[in-house]
């Protein structure tokens, strides 16, 4: 049956600011990339980042195709031509280089193409109610390779030192100073996640402190993660991914100090890769959160639609019996309103809120009030 015009509009999109965030995302890490197996000394086979990309792709789209069809709109990547899809793979091409980047698996690429279609699926199944739509809360990548640690013991993260395995001398800190550089102009001009950055480093100072006077663990040791290119990429690529962080000051705030607790206390407990684990962990819970805020705000709407829909319960009449009791003892019952007779005029009003009486100036109502006391006193 062919479409109507009622379900062929597409999925709402990136605003400009996001998707130029995204594309400068998606070629620092394809340029990183190339670096990495050129001269820097990245040890995966140089095939694999062509096979995770693809894996990627191939899963993003085929989702987008069965996301539209079970909402009955046209795929995000239709009616854009060549930038349209390109525009909507950015996110999937830097979920499969990150991927493959920051894991290590051996030989089987097998592990590697599951971790992939793990990170990108779970777009379309982690997601939370915000902003009146279903965003995805759970990091992609992230999740992906936490994934890939817990069900492959034997799988671990990429060696921090093949970032930097083939330079000596001075670029070994030129190299982690020019993708600072670049990650901190990204996130203060497009992402807006100086916040988190900033809450998220003055964090993790902190919990090395504590785990030093608590535990006995080296603090400077502790710290000496942060002066690594995988901590650089961390801090500038994976926590501040926009589509799974908060914009809001004080949330970015809450979220980058909360990723530096939990990896404090992951470590503390002997919990290894818990950078990986912390963050999975935090964004879980701001989904629980989401959902918690969806739930109560259907429930405040509910409750407030009973209320306005409740009847109103007309005033008791009072009883015959009760008038003659109350005038019997004294006392002074209001006026009874006049009734109007059938040969009664009734005046138009003039449009004019103090001769119509329905202002509220005080001289007015004094007048008004007198010339009511006036009328009662005149004997009828």
């Amino acid at each position: 049956m062919p479409p109507s015009k009622a379900n062929t509009s597409a999925a709402p999109r990136h605003d400009v600011k996001v998707i130029t965030a995204l594309r400068r995302f998606a070629i620092s890490i394809s340029v990183l990339n190339i670096a990495g197996y050129t001269f820097l000394g990245f040890e995966q086979p140089w095939l694999w980042p062509f096979v995770a990309v693809l894996t990627a792709y191939v899963v993003e789209i085929g989702l987008e195709m069965v996301s539209a069809r079970s909402d009955g709109r046209a795929p995000r990547f239709a009616g854009g031509g060549l930038k349209g899809m390109v525009e909507f793979l950015f996110p999937a091409h830097i979920t499969g280089l990150a991927v493959n980047m920051l894991t290590y698996v051996n030989d089987r690429v097998w592990v590697l193409v599951f971790g992939v279609i793990v990170a990108v699926g779970t777009k379309w199944v982690l997601r939370a109610p915000l902003k009146g739509r279903m965003r995805h809360f759970m990091n992609p990548s992230n999740f992906g390779i936490t994934v890939i640690l817990l069900l492959f013991p034997w799988a671990s993260i990429a060696p921090p030192y093949h970032f930097t395995e083939y330079l000596y001398g001075p670029a070994d800190w030129v190299l982690p100073a020019i993708i600072l550089v670049l990650g901190t102009m990204l996130n203060a001009k497009l992402t807006g996640r100086m916040w988190l950055i900033g809450a998220w480093l003055v964090g993790f100072v902190v919990q090395a402190v504590v785990r030093g006077l608590v535990t006995g663990t080296s603090i400077p040791a502790a710290l000496g993660m942060m002066t690594g290119v995988a901590f650089v990429l961390f801090t500038n690529y994976m926590v501040t991914d926009p589509g799974t962080s908060p914009s809001k000051r004080s949330s970015q705030i809450a979220f980058g100090a909360g990723v530096a607790a939990m990896y404090g206390v992951l470590t503390g407990l002997g919990i290894a890769y818990g950078i990986f684990f912390a963050t999975a962990l935090v964004c879980l819970i701001r989904g629980g959160y989401l959902w918690g805020l969806h739930f109560l705000a259907k429930q405040r709407a509910a409750a407030d639609l009973q209320a306005a829909a409740a009847p109103v319960e007309p005033s008791p009449v009072q009883p015959v019996g009760q008038v003659a009791a109350v005038a019997a003892s004294g006392a002074v019952a209001a006026p009874a309103p006049a009734v109007v007779g059938a040969g009664a005029v009734t005046a138009a009003p003039t449009g004019d809120p103090c001769q119509d009486g329905t202002c509220f100036h005080g001289k007015c109502a004094s007048l008004r009030a007198a010339a009511q006391e006036k009328k009662m006193a005149v004997p009828e």
